[in-house]
């Protein structure tokens, strides 16, 4: 799903107006109804509410659906804030048509005395701003976002929520704390960050039935990554494959006391469909590698407690996943120098390999094209230094991609995967029960896996921060979020790959 600006949901609208065509009012209309739709089915009696407008578009939505609800026998208190202008003409074409009906209950807010009380039990629907809000709420429009807020009822915003920007930082800026969202056709750049999660609640998208010809020709920076992306890009097995066919990944990680992060990051790699998988470990971890994951070769080093050299020739490999508990030790950082001057092939770093990259900056020039680096946040500001918020960040990993020329994984929420080309791809899968140790492994070795299979750097990536996501809902529909564990998700990577088939 492509993530449109304000300006481009601007054009989409007017497009189809223009060559659908239909009337703004009527388009309006369908976006009421819509939205009235969405709230009769989930507040079906015995429920009032309190509808707040201004007088722009988004206003007139709140009119519109103030209309429909009475004309379904819901009781309606409308509230409209009072700017000195008329508002717009497809405001006040609905302000008529609700002022027709004798159940219409309508106030005026021009100041903070006119902030009454809202009744217990009112469910309140905020139509303030729309999306294309351009400054900072202040004055009266600021007490009222205030007077809604210590309410506590529960809110339904139209659109976004009153007071939020939908294209930049709304950081310290007033603004509704809404349940629920109900937005129109595709997701907004400001439901995908942090910083907005007290203020969106429940984000549902609406399809109001815009033009798909704009759409479709739209060429886009930003995509939340769906279900069919994933099918597009996922390589089914020839049955007459043998290993062969699936590569032979390197693992480079673990030290004394985080042997662990390397037995994580194996499992993951093997479930994820390497063909061969050699792991390079130092010697303490040996035993443990070999008792816990027999299907895995094992190499050590000659030390005994961190990684100091690769002897063997690494590019006999497909892959080449690097980081997990690898430790930042003087020796380990001079195996990685001499290992990335080495070779030409993409690697993926993690972890403490991003680490020593952050200590000795001089190795960020001996990384190959086309790499994938796994930052999350403290690690990303570790390598390229603080962001002030979610949206300054998201440039900033998009810069950094295109300037290092490889792919940066950013891990949260929605998970930001940025390309050399410019193009920034938002994860749909996961959830807060993967925010747990190890969890960061298994992805690094999901995307060893998918690299050594043949999936090129992008798709590995977009592929494996969805798979990873995907085993981590599996596994918290069983295990509840708090139960999960990083094991957790490498035993649903196989349910998880099932989907794909189905």
């Amino acid at each position: 799903m492509k993530i449109l600006s304000t300006k481009e949901i601007r054009e989409w609208d007017q497009y189809t107006i223009q060559y659908e065509p239909v009337s703004s009012i009527d388009l309006m209309e369908r976006a009421a109804i819509k939205c009235s739709q969405w709230i009769m089915e989930q507040y079906p009696d015995n429920v009032s509410f309190s509808i707040y407008c201004g007088k722009g578009n988004n206003g007139g939505d709140g009119l519109a659906i103030a209309k429909m609800l009475i004309e379904n026998n819901y009781t309606v208190t409308v509230h409209i804030l009072e700017f000195g202008h008329l508002g717009t003409e497809d405001f006040q074409t609905n302000l008529i048509l609700l002022q027709h009906l004798p159940q219409a209950d309508i106030h005026f807010i021009q100041t903070k005395q006119n902030l009454h009380p809202i009744p217990d039990g009112q469910i309140i629907i905020d139509a303030i701003f729309g999306s294309g809000l351009n400054r900072e709420a202040s004055g009266i429009t600021a007490d009222l976002i205030d007077h809604i807020n210590k309410a506590k009822f529960e809110v339904i915003s139209i659109d976004i929520p009153s007071g939020l920007f939908a294209d930049k930082s709304s950081q310290d800026c007033k603004n509704i704390k809404a349940t629920h969202t109900l937005s129109f056709q595709c997701y907004k750049m400001a439901f995908l960050f942090a910083e907005n999660a007290a203020s969106i609640g429940n984000v549902h998208i609406l399809d109001i039935g815009l033009h798909k010809d704009f759409y479709q020709s739209l060429i886009c920076k930003n995509e939340l990554v769906d279900f069919t992306f994933i099918r597009s890009i996922y390589k089914p097995r020839n049955r007459f494959s043998h290993k062969g066919n699936f590569g032979h990944a390197l693992m480079i990680a673990g030290s004394y006391g985080k042997i662990g992060a390397a037995v994580l990051a194996a499992l993951a790699c093997l479930r994820s469909g390497a063909g061969l998988l050699t792991c390079h470990i130092p010697k303490c971890g040996y035993d443990i590698l070999q008792t816990t994951i027999p299907e895995a070769m094992v190499i050590t080093d000659f030390n005994s407690s961190f990684i100091t050299a690769i002897e063997e020739d690494v590019k006999k490999y497909s892959s080449i996943g690097i980081g997990p508990g690898l430790g930042t030790a003087s020796e380990t950082k001079k195996m990685m120098k001499e290992l990335l001057s080495s070779i030409d092939q993409p690697v993926i770093l993690d972890a403490d390999a991003l680490n020593c990259i952050a200590g000795e900056p001089e190795l960020f020039t001996v990384i190959p094209d086309g790499s994938i680096l796994t930052p999350h946040p403290k690690e990303l500001e570790r390598l390229f230094g603080k962001s002030v918020n979610d949206f300054e960040r998201l440039n900033l990993v998009s810069e950094k991609a295109i300037e290092k020329n490889c792919i940066i994984i950013l891990k949260g929420h929605y998970t930001i995967i940025a390309t050399p080309e410019g193009k920034v791809y938002f994860n749909a899968t996961g959830n807060a029960g993967m925010a747990t140790a190890g969890s960061g492994d298994v992805l690094t070795g999901i995307l060893t896996g998918l690299v050594a299979q043949g999936y090129d750097s992008i798709h590995a990536s977009i592929l494996g921060v969805y798979l990873h996501g995907l085993a981590g809902d599996m596994a918290a529909n069983k295990n509840s979020e708090e139960a999960m564990i990083a094991g957790d998700i490498i035993n649903n990577i196989g349910s998880a790959f099932i989907c794909f088939k189905n």
